[in-house]
């Protein structure tokens, strides 16, 4: 078991939002932060809008599959942050849960991609604060 902070992201289909979120905590926190996503009704593959706005800021999720939310991976993590799962999320006493309100990039173009992505960051920066304080002005 590691001693690092773990953080689970969820949202229905795992294609866009907990994907983009995966992402920048990956290469904003390194190795200082397991990382894992899921959806409960797991897309076939990663939104290519998603890809293409994380492309942008130089963050390549392409590689990524949507993978089904189990029961193991929340009781695994330490934070389970949620976005637009709403209950069908299980539920464990003794983990951090957050539910991050954010529009739905599926079926969105490039120009409403972008702010959803902006913001997943911010989000993502303040966590990181959160987990790692100490460690979050190191480059």
């Amino acid at each position: 078991m590691s001693d690092r902070p773990s953080v689970l992201f969820v949202c229905v289909h795992n294609a866009g939002r907990s994907q983009m979120a995966a992402g920048f905590l990956t290469a904003l926190a390194g190795d200082r932060i397991d990382v894992r996503s899921a959806g409960s009704m797991p897309g076939d593959q990663i939104n290519p809008v998603a890809v293409e706005a994380m492309r942008e800021v130089g963050i390549d999720i392409a590689g990524e599959q949507p993978k089904k939310l189990t029961e193991d991976a929340v009781k695994a993590s330490d934070v389970v942050i949620t976005m637009g799962c709403g209950d069908e999320c299980p539920y464990f006493p003794g983990k951090r849960y957050e539910d991050w309100v954010l529009e739905d990039p599926a079926g969105q173009g490039i120009d409403a991609v972008r702010p959803i992505r902006d913001e997943i960051r911010g989000r993502i920066e303040e966590l990181i604060a959160s987990l790692a304080p100490e460690e979050s002005n190191r480059v």
